[in-house]
């Protein structure tokens, strides 16, 4: 088999005579698939505006300073190396053509025999325009370096500040969204101020900082058991964090966190409260609900045949599920797993089965020692919760280099009460001067 012409354009993907399948989204669903799509008679192209993967589950240990972003981030290139007829593109989907079957891109234009649109969720702030300019989102590997560099910034600054109130809003950290983000993020805050800020900065009363957790419902994990979600309470509250459940937050200047029921001075709200389908242009209305992709029981986007949306981006309604499958990582991946299996059977002309996800439970980490896990009816909590949570991430992540690498960092912080990557690497500002960034930039 040989590749005979190219499109006229700048992706230069081989024109051959097999189906190309074109995916759009290199998270959990898209690579998963990309993984596992049988490459001695399809084509595959890979499209997204990073040339990595993240594993979102432990974002927030690098903005809190535990990981590295290189043990949780992936190159697509190297994850798919051995894979025949796989083409990576790096770049920006503008528009979807469905009747020409076409993608227009940042770089050009792409046909597909299929499309499967993986393009995940993006942070969702409910139409508050004030917490979408001030809040801290962490949606991204970038929000979570970002996030890293600005709390360790708040230190640095509170350790000069002369009026204690500035000093106190500084040290004050309001996290907005009780799900398993929030509660980990909390969490971890709770173990930099017992373990790692007091001795890094002396100077200071940390014992005065303040970790606030805001969640719009009567509870915390609202996704999990009553038991789960009544033991993490218990363990936030134990680790010194204030949790305010039936609280909306009403507004945000970047100083005032305004709730409805209290006002809070804080440098930082981060924004963990929800998220929404990551919708590309080109989707009209019809296929759409509460922003995510209509699709069928196939993994097919309702009205068209040969175009299919999969993990957070989808919506798929099951008796078992009537609103919807969740939002969660073994979704997209279970999802991306039978839909590679699906297009091989459909191009072998054989009957293909319904999607039917395979719950295996959920779990969330408060801190050392403490977290909750529900696995059918099965719940429990406490330091076998805990080591439970730790092996089962530990085997999700995607290769062994990075296994080895956080198991060590876990190790060593399990072992030494520390976290070893208080790194300002590049300082962030929420009003970034143009102009200091492009030096910085020549600079680096």
């Amino acid at each position: 088999m040989t590749d005979t012409t190219t499109l006229n354009n700048t992706l230069n993907i081989p024109t051959i005579d097999l189906p190309r399948v074109v995916i759009i989204g290199g998270g959990f669903a898209g690579l998963k698939m990309a993984r596992l799509i049988n490459s001695d008679e399809i084509q595959t192209v890979l499209l997204d505006e990073n040339n990595h993967h993240t594993f979102q589950p432990l974002m927030y240990q690098v903005a809190t300073a535990g990981l590295e972003p290189d043990s949780i981030a992936y190159p697509l290139r190297k994850t798919l190396k051995t894979k025949k007829r796989t083409h990576i593109r790096m770049t920006k989907v503008t528009n979807i053509d469905f009747v020409k079957n076409m993608v227009h891109t940042t770089i050009g234009e792409i046909r597909y025999d299929y499309l499967v649109i993986a393009t995940g969720a993006k942070t969702n702030y409910f139409g508050n325009k004030n917490v979408e300019k001030h809040a801290m989102p962490m949606k991204s590997l970038t929000e979570s370096l970002d996030l890293r560099s600005l709390i360790l910034q708040n230190f640095e600054k509170a350790l000069t500040q002369s009026n204690e109130e500035e000093k106190d809003s500084f040290m004050n950290f309001m996290i907005v969204g009780g799900g398993p983000t929030g509660v980990e993020l909390a969490g971890a805050f709770a173990e930099l101020k017992k373990h790692v800020l007091p001795k890094d900065y002396p100077d200071l009363d940390i014992r005065r900082m303040q970790i606030h957790l805001i969640e719009a419902s009567p509870k915390v994990l609202s996704a999990m058991s009553d038991k789960s979600s009544n033991h993490a309470l218990e363990y936030l509250r134990k680790t010194g964090v204030n949790v305010w459940t039936d609280t909306l937050v009403k507004d945000y200047d970047g100083n005032t966190v305004t709730t409805s029921k209290e006002v809070f001075q804080s440098k930082t709200l981060i924004w963990a409260a929800g998220v929404t389908g990551n919708i590309p242009n080109g989707i009209r209305p019809e296929h759409l609900e509460n922003n995510r992709i209509i699709v069928d029981e196939y993994c097919r986007v309702k009205g068209l045949e040969n175009v299919y949306a999969i993990g957070d981006v989808a919506l798929m309604k099951t008796k078992e599920s009537p609103r919807g499958l969740p939002m969660l990582g073994s979704v997209a991946q279970q999802q991306g797993q039978y839909l590679a299996h699906s297009i091989k059977e459909q191009l072998k002309e054989k009957t293909v089965k319904k999607f039917k996800y395979t719950d295996k439970g959920t779990m969330a980490t408060v801190g050392r020692n403490l977290a909750v896990v529900d696995i059918g009816k099965i719940h429990f909590g406490g330091w076998f919760a805990w080591l439970t949570w730790l092996l089962v991430h530990l085997m999700l992540l995607v290769d062994f280099r990075s296994r080895l690498v956080v198991f060590v960092n876990w190790i060593w912080s399990y072992i030494n009460f520390d976290r070893g990557t208080r790194l300002i690497v590049r300082k962030f500002s929420k009003k970034p001067d143009k102009s200091v960034s492009q030096k910085e930039e020549l600079v680096a």
